[in-house]
C-alpha cells in the first residue's frame, strides 16, 4: 500500500478517472470525521462544497454502515447511489432480501436488549438499530478493553449467527449470507455502466471493497495499515480535500479537451 499522493499513485488516478467514472465514498472517518457522538457528525463545509462540484462532472455514490435514513440528510447534495447498512439497503434491484434481514436483526436486538441489562457490561454501551443490521458501540465504555472482551462472547452466542465486524469501538451486526460493501460496489458498477471506479474508506467493512483487486478500481484507505488490502492510502481525513481537488482537476481537463474537440 503506497501514498495516493505519489509518483505511482497519481499515474493510478490517470489511468481511473475519466468521464463515466464512479465515485464511491465511505462516510464516517473518510468524508467526515470520527466524533464521539455518531450522531453529531456532519460533512465539513469544504468538504461539502467539493463533493456539490464533483457531483455535476460525474457519478457519485455513498456506501455507508449507516441506514438510508440515517444518512440521507447529513449529505446535503443529491448523490446517484446512496447505500445503506454495509451494502445491505439501498442497492437498485436487491430490496427483495430485506424482509428476511429485518426479521433476523429484530431478534438479535431483542436479545442483546436483555443482556445488555447485566450490570458487568456496565455503561456506554449502546444498540444502533438500522433495521438491516445492527451496530454495537462502546466507545463511551468505562473500560473499553473489557467491553470489547465481553461483548465478543456475548455476540458469538448469538442467533442465528452473525457475521460480526469489529470496527473503531463498534460492533456491526450482518447477516451471514448478506450483501457486502464488495458485492455492493460491484453491483453499481455493473447497473452505472462506470468506465472505472475509485472507493474511498477508513474501517474493517471497507475490506471486502479493498479485497476486491480490480484492474477498473482503485481503491484508497484513509490513513495507512500494514494488513489493509488497499492499493493506496491518503494520511488522514485532511487530505479528503485534496483527493477532491484532484479528481475535479482531472475531470475538468478531460471535458475540457471533450469540448475542444468537438468545436
Amino acid at each position: 500500500m503506497a501514498p495516493l499522493f505519489s509518483d505511482a499513485g497519481r499515474r493510478r488516478l490517470d489511468d481511473i478517472v475519466r468521464p463515466g467514472m464512479l465515485c464511491v465514498f465511505d462516510f464516517d472517518g473518510t468524508l467526515a470525521p470520527i466524533v464521539t457522538q455518531p450522531d453529531e457528525v456532519r460533512l465539513p463545509p469544504n468538504v461539502l462544497q467539493r463533493l456539490i462540484e464533483l457531483s455535476g462532472r460525474t457519478q457519485i455514490a455513498i456506501l455507508t454502515g449507516r441506514s438510508v435514513v440515517d444518512i440521507a440528510p447529513r449529505l446535503e447534495f443529491k448523490v446517484d447511489y446512496l447505500v445503506g447498512n454495509h451494502g445491505l439497503e439501498g442497492v437498485p434491484g436487491w430490496q427483495a432480501r430485506s424482509d428476511a434481514y429485518a426479521a433476523m436483526c429484530r431478534n438479535w436486538k431483542d436479545t442483546l436488549t436483555m443482556a445488555l441489562t447485566d450490570p458487568q457490561y456496565g455503561p456506554g454501551i449502546f444498540l444502533e438499530d438500522k433495521h438491516y443490521s445492527l451496530s454495537v458501540h462502546y466507545r463511551q465504555a468505562r473500560d473499553q478493553v473489557e467491553a470489547e472482551a465481553r461483548l465478543k462472547t456475548l455476540l458469538a452466542g448469538l442467533q442465528p449467527p452473525a457475521r460480526i465486524v469489529a470496527g473503531k469501538c463498534v460492533f456491526s451486526l450482518m447477516p451471514q449470507d448478506g450483501a457486502d460493501k464488495g458485492s455492493a460496489l460491484e453491483e453499481l458498477m455493473r447497473i452505472s455502466g462506470a468506465s472505472g471506479a475509485i472507493y474511498v474508506g477508513d474501517d474493517v467493512t471497507d475490506e471486502d471493497v479493498f479485497r476486491l483487486n480490480r484492474d477498473d478500481l482503485l481503491s484508497v484507505r484513509v490513513e495507512h495499515a500494514s494488513d489493509s488490502n488497499a492499493e493506496f492510502f491518503v494520511h488522514g481525513h485532511q487530505e479528503i480535500e485534496q483527493l477532491l481537488d484532484e479528481l475535479i482537476e482531472r475531470l475538468r481537463k478531460h471535458q475540457g479537451n471533450a469540448s475542444s474537440r468537438s468545436e
